[in-house]
């Protein structure tokens, strides 16, 4: 708001410094209840706020999905899931027929015509099973010196817990979320015993230490790969501040870290992306521009989010358009893969740019540069609308990447799924009450997720771990682990 001593300057000054004056406060004024309602009209399908945001008000659902014209359920064709009855049970129970339903008759000595089955599939009783290791002490005959047999490796204590135990608290407590005194509390109930805090957390910091070597050769992987590899972070609380878990992933494997800092000094101790030469796919964060020899594409759900909020709060035609554009892109990409093409017509990608531009061209005309407002600093603040449409000029190449390349991805819905486990543990917890705490969790998860893209049973794969022979994915060559 102007001060009395601007107005009265003003007035002294005539009319036009009146007016002057009384439009540039309710420009500003203007701009801020924008601001506002822009904040306020935000939710997480039309910008990148989370669901849980939503809290009680949920946004009206818009699918972007055309409808299929298919009926709910299984398609023909569908094999479908039941259980089905297995060859050799472990159990058999022969229910004999002693008397004849009808007439009451002995039956006991006549022989059996048929058999019917049935299949019942069920837990059996589960108990610790206690293995008690003793090595035997000699003395020589000959020179008197006392022997002893060796342990195996791994008991080193008179009483302890063996790694099958220790992974599935492990399993509970990293890959399930659920606090250690419900851990302790479900081991308890069902085998009778519930290690103590200390030792559920000192298994989880054995099985990451176990893992560490294969999280380091998917960085290698991850460094050299020819497959697109997808980053992002969010934020975590970590000893009572605001720390970022780091993602960077593919279909086939997962890396995991969390960092005080969210970009380029994160990034580049990280020590991925400074290396890497191939596909990035992100979200456009200003850090990842930071890598030239990278080849960076972006993600086209946050620009459809936006898009949804452009049509919603600013009621822009060329959104709409251009939302309706970019999914008949994908669509196309869609149809040429299913169709066996490993590339688009030239004259089909042209048309599709043309359209694009012009789209982009709309609008610019539409949003306009603000102007110029005095003598301040710094960059002119822009709508909403201005900005996106500035991003999808300057970074068309980015924004159409999966066009041009079918290798690269749509969304960079990848790497979210892969947070998403980071967000439900926040959730769940909090944050992490220390840094090593965290690096722990990012570490089991980082296996766990890398373990599942590639078929694995999770649960095996831990005891695995904790029997020094962790599961390598194939493709983690030793060349990977070199260099990672």
């Amino acid at each position: 708001m102007p001060t009395r001593e601007e107005i009265h300057q003003a007035y002294l000054e005539g009319e036009e410094a009146v007016v002057a004056l009384f439009e540039r406060t309710i420009g500003r004024l203007a701009e801020r209840v924008q601001a506002l309602e822009d904040q306020l009209a935000k939710n997480s399908r039309n910008s990148s706020k989370p669901p849980s945001s939503d809290g009680l008000k949920k946004p009206a659902p818009r699918s972007l999905r055309k409808r299929s014209g298919k009926k709910p359920g299984g398609q023909a064709g569908h094999k479908g899931h039941t259980l089905k009855a297995v060859a050799h049970p472990q159990r058999q129970v022969v229910h004999h027929v002693e008397r004849c339903a009808h007439c009451q008759a002995s039956l006991a000595e006549v022989g059996v015509k048929r058999v019917e089955k049935r299949q019942v599939f069920d837990l059996p009783e589960v108990s610790i099973e206690v293995t008690e290791h003793q090595a035997e002490v000699k003395a020589c005959p000959v020179c008197g010196g006392i022997s002893k047999a060796a342990f195996p490796v791994g008991v080193s204590q008179p009483t302890q817990y063996g790694p099958r135990l220790k992974a599935l608290a492990v399993y509970l407590n990293q890959n399930h979320h659920l606090p250690v005194e419900r851990t302790r509390e479900i081991l308890s109930d069902l085998y009778g015993h519930a290690p103590g805090a200390a030792t559920i957390l000192a298994a989880g910091e054995e099985l990451a230490e176990r893992v560490e070597p294969v999280n380091e050769a998917v960085k290698g992987y991850l460094v050299d790969t020819e497959e697109p590899v997808h980053g992002d972070e969010t934020g975590m609380r970590v000893a009572g501040k605001l720390h970022w878990t780091h993602v960077t992933s593919t279909k086939r494997a997962t890396h995991l870290v969390v960092h005080p800092k969210r970009g380029r000094k994160a990034l580049d101790e990280i020590g991925i992306l400074p290396r890497r030469k191939g596909v990035v796919v992100h979200d456009g964060y200003v850090s990842y521009w930071g890598y030239p020899e990278a080849t960076h594409a972006l993600c086209n759900a946050h620009h459809l989010r936006e898009l949804v909020f452009v049509v919603e709060r600013y009621k822009q035609g060329w959104a709409e358009e251009m939302i309706k554009l970019l999914v008949e892109i994908k669509g196309a990409v869609e149809k040429a893969k299913a169709e066996g093409q490993d590339h688009m017509p030239a004259k089909q990608r042209a048309d599709f740019e043309q359209r694009y531009d012009r789209l982009v061209e709309q609008g610019l005309q539409a949003n306009p540069p603000p102007e110029e407002q005095g003598k301040k600093r710094g960059r002119k603040k822009q709508s909403k609308p201005k900005n996106l449409l500035d991003r999808l000029k300057q970074h068309k190449r980015e924004v159409l990447a999966f066009m041009h390349d079918f290798k690269v991805p749509f969304d960079n819905n990848l790497a979210e799924r892969d947070l998403r486990m980071v967000k439900l543990k926040q959730k769940v917890s909090g944050g992490f009450r220390t840094e090593e705490g965290a690096q722990t969790f990012c570490q089991i998860r980082s296996y766990i997720s890398t373990c599942r893209k590639n078929g694995q049973r999770v649960f095996e794969a831990l005891v695995r771990a904790l029997t020094d022979a962790p599961f390598y994915p194939a493709f983690l060559q030793t060349s990977f682990a070199a260099s990672g």
